[in-house]
């Protein structure tokens, strides 16, 4: 028996309709703050109240455990002095040149591991390995090869994020159907073509995963970098700030240092990783998991 042509049709258009993204509809800008900027703001309320509770039962002594209002006094006193400025201004330039530095790099090593069955078979395993060697074990062989330089820190920093990187792009080539650089190559697409058109855009949720981990381990590296090699050549950044409060018994310095690098990595998220992440998600029509 035939099947009707009006039938296959809607068929047609009902397979149709499940390769386009659906758009979710988008609730109020208060709706959004209710549900992603509240919790959060109740979250740091109750940990502020728990602080306060522990220093009020003196468990600690002050110089262990100091009050809430001090660390803040501490915090006001920077910024008024304009000392917070540049200390956030040496580290956060430092992370972002050695973490642009580490993408460069780690780009294309990547495409050449996961793309080259010779190079992974080389190389792959020992990049998986230097990404969990402690990016901390760099700091005194960097120190004997470059000095106390800028050059230590930022080699410290780009070990401590390539094989994050790249292993994240490995990961996401890895999981692209082998039909589509199939279907490149039957197009006439050259391995540069190929690489640039099919395989990044293919492999971006894997490659942001190695990026956002990338930055992590860079900025993680840089801070185990600024406490231990320290110099007037390389200026105040943030773990230099912190070694000081340690060095000095300060305790209201160690947690500003403590809160202030917390508060760069919670501000990189927000403002360059979530908004990267969201778009990625919503060009793949994956509206659930925004």
């Amino acid at each position: 028996m035939a099947t009707p042509p009006d039938t296959l049709d809607k068929v047609g258009a009902g397979l149709d309709a499940l390769d386009v993204p659906v758009e979710a509809h988008r609730p109020p800008l208060w709706r959004r703050f209710l549900k992603t900027g509240v919790p959060p703001l109740i979250a740091f309320a109750l940990l502020l109240g728990v602080w306060q509770a522990l220093w009020a039962s003196a468990i600690l002594p002050e110089f262990q455990l100091p009050a809430p209002a001090n660390v803040w006094n501490e915090l006001v006193r920077s910024i008024s002095t304009g000392e917070a400025f540049g200390i956030l201004w040496t580290s956060l330039h430092r992370a972002v040149l050695g973490f642009l530095a580490a993408v460069v790099i780690a780009t294309p090593l990547g495409l050449l591991i996961a793309k080259v069955r010779v190079v992974r078979a080389a190389i792959g395993s020992l990049l998986t390995g230097l990404q969990s060697l402690p990016s901390v074990a760099w700091v005194p062989a960097a120190i004997l090869w470059f000095g106390v330089t800028p050059s230590t820190i930022y080699f410290v920093v780009l070990m401590g994020s390539v094989p994050s990187i790249a292993n994240g792009l490995v990961a996401g080539i890895d999981q692209i159907p082998p039909l589509l650089p199939r279907v490149g190559r039957a197009l006439g697409a050259g391995r540069f073509a190929s690489a640039r058109h099919i395989l990044l855009p293919a492999a971006l949720p894997g490659y942001l995963a190695g990026l956002k981990q990338g930055w992590a381990f860079s900025w993680r590296s840089l801070m185990a970098a600024e406490i231990i090699a320290t110099s007037p050549q390389l200026g105040v950044g943030l773990g230099q700030y912190l070694h000081n409060g340690s060095s000095l018994n300060d305790i209201n310095m160690v947690i500003a240092a403590i809160f202030l690098i917390l508060l760069v990595g919670i501000g990189i998220e927000l403002l360059l990783f979530r908004p990267l992440e969201r778009a990625v998600l919503r060009a793949r029509g994956l509206t659930g998991a925004l």
